[in-house]
């Protein structure tokens, strides 16, 4: 049956003949060196799909040479990508192929099924894991793949540690599945083949058409295709579904593929199209992927808008126990706390050199410069606010009894301390006595604190919720009218998004430290992008600094980051009126 193909959504020509027939990459070629396949029995003793069973197949090509690392590309549901006869993918076939042509590297396959949980007698029914495994967007199946599968087959094959090296791929749950492991550890792979995806809510992954918008760009090349006919159930349409993404990974420059044509749930379209599927992945291999600089799309607000291309993070402390409460000092120096080791540091903006400030500071936590120059603190084993004198080292207590962790300061020298273990924000006017202004028995942990520009408004994070309250500030400051205004993202398994501390920029927009990175929320409410973790660990706070307030500072567990950016940040003595909201 001939199915015209004139309704390609194709971004740069990739043409494919007029009928879905195999071409020869498909068929077994005379004089092309054929690769092994071989099966293996996984029972997984670990802690990622506890008490599952599998199988996997690995490919090895004919000219893979055990004294070089070979590329690794991972495929879902196996049996069928591993398979050259029935309902197979015919996979190994056109790996023999490309390879022997130099279209892909020498490059291993590793074909894994979904797990099962065997029932404990005859005649019991076992579970199924694919949904679980596959429809999550938790990073759970990378984790698996990366510490269970690709160790298994590296004791007998060399295979590259080189993520630019790796792709994985697979059809439905497992084309989402594989760009699910490829999001979350694109230090791992970097190379993306889905076919007819399910990007829908089975597990929430139709969170990717906003999630990839937001996010500072990842290091991934991918490749979409679906049909105008795939399945429409209770979890959303997958045509519409592989759109949004495509027009996700369009908006944010990544670089992809997408292949549209009129079939089904079924590989009548994909199986056809694997071959240059493959070679448009594997093209230029030797040349690392790198992530987008450049918008595509010119409206704003995207994460572009408020990164410097050409600065990443740069590492300036480490060495540490557990770092908090980065301040900017008037000349725009780094003021920062080692909690447990109740040590304060200062960071030359210029020199960019690290001294330890002061010692013995009683476990302080949250920091930030008053109007009259002096550091104010916030010191949890005494229970104490206290200012400290930079230049003579004379302090004096503020306030105390109340547990502070975080800690904001007006022009007027008023200041506002959270906390959390008590689930209150105190207020202490300049001169005056502490009072609470606010306490919610409901919240979780009341932790960053951060006034708008104008110092109008105040803004309050939960570390154990998704959300940011922001309140009105009364003449005698009381806080009124308060909402849980900022949305925060948070991962699949966890509803708690773990924002601690919070910065604001000249423009209004805020910066919030949390578990999935550096989220800035625009003065409306949404988050409008996510800046990437400079590590792996836990972000706690964060601050603009230097001469001219355009460097972030983060304190990530033990280390101290900074990253230039386009957006600047503002100086907490001097308000001002920030611009209109846009949208």
């Amino acid at each position: 049956m001939q199915r015209s193909l004139a309704v390609l959504l194709i971004c740069a020509s990739f043409a494919f003949a007029a009928e879905y027939e195999l071409g020869p990459d498909s068929k077994v070629q005379p004089g092309v060196p054929k690769g092994t396949v071989t099966k293996h029995s996984w029972t997984s003793a670990g802690t990622i799909f506890p008490g599952t069973v599998r199988d996997y197949w690995v490919y090895v090509p004919a000219q893979y040479d055990a004294s070089k690392p070979a590329a690794v590309m991972v495929f879902q549901d196996g049996v069928k990508w591993a398979s050259n006869v029935g309902n197979g993918w015919l996979t190994p076939i056109v790996f023999d192929n490309l390879i022997a042509k130099g279209d892909m590297p020498v490059t291993i396959g590793i074909f894994v099924n979904p797990g099962m949980l065997p029932a404990r007698s005859p005649g019991l029914k076992p579970r199924l894991n694919r949904n679980y495994e596959y429809a999550s967007t938790s990073g759970d199946y990378a984790r698996f793949i990366v510490e269970e599968i690709l160790p298994e087959v590296a004791r007998d094959y060399n295979l590259t540690d080189d993520p630019n090296l790796r792709g994985i791929g697979g059809s439905s749950g497992g084309g989402q599945a594989s760009f699910t492991a490829a999001w979350n550890r694109p230090d791992v792979f970097r190379r993306v083949l889905s076919f007819i995806g399910s990007y829908v809510n089975i597990r929430g992954a139709d969170i990717y058409q906003s999630r990839v918008r937001k996010m500072e760009p990842k290091p991934l090349r991918v490749f979409l295709q679906d049909g105008s006919n795939d399945l429409d159930l209770f979890s959303g349409s997958f045509w519409l579904a592989n759109q949004s993404l495509r027009s996700a990974l369009h908006w944010a420059g990544y670089d992809y593929k997408w292949v549209a044509g009129e079939e089904g749930h079924n590989k009548v379209h994909g199986l056809p199209i694997l071959p240059d599927a493959l070679r448009w992945l594997w093209r230029d291999w030797e040349t690392p992927i790198e992530p987008s600089r450049e918008k595509t799309f010119k409206r704003p607000p995207s994460i572009l808008d408020f990164l410097e291309p050409e600065h990443d993070w740069e590492l300036v402390s480490e060495g540490h126990t557990f770092l908090e409460g980065p301040a900017v000092a008037p000349n725009g120096d780094v003021y920062f706390s080692d909690v447990r080791e109740s040590k304060i540091f200062r960071v030359d903006a210029k020199t960019s050199e690290v001294n330890l400030f002061k010692d013995n500071t009683g476990w302080t936590n949250g920091l930030m410069f008053g109007p009259d120059g002096r550091l104010y603190t916030c010191r949890r084993k005494t229970e104490q606010i206290v200012a400290i004198d930079v230049e003579t080292m004379e302090e004096e207590v503020i306030a105390e009894g109340a547990q502070p962790n975080d800690i904001v300061i007006n022009a007027k020298g008023d200041l506002y301390f959270s906390s959390p273990w008590t689930k209150r924000v105190w207020f202490v006017p300049k001169g005056g006595e502490a009072r609470i202004v606010f306490e919610d028995p409901d919240s979780g942990f009341l932790n960053g604190l951060m006034l708008s520009p104008d110092q109008s408004l105040l803004m309050v994070n939960d570390s154990r919720k998704k959300f940011v309250w922001s309140f009105q500030i009364e003449p005698d400051g009381s806080l009124a009218y308060g909402e849980e205004f900022f949305r925060l993202e948070t991962w699949d398994k966890n509803s708690q998004s773990r924002a601690d501390g919070m910065t604001i920029a000249d423009d209004g927009h805020l910066f919030v430290a949390t578990d999935l990175g550096v989220q800035v929320c625009n003065d409306k409410g949404p988050v409008v992008g996510i800046i990437r973790k400079p590590t792996k660990e836990f972000v706690s706070n964060v601050v603009f600094a230097g001469p001219e307030l355009k460097t972030l500072y983060a304190t990530a567990s033990t280390k101290l980051f900074r990253r230039k950016l386009q957006a600047s940040g503002v100086r907490h003595w001097e308000p001002f009126q920030p611009p209109r909201p846009g949208l």
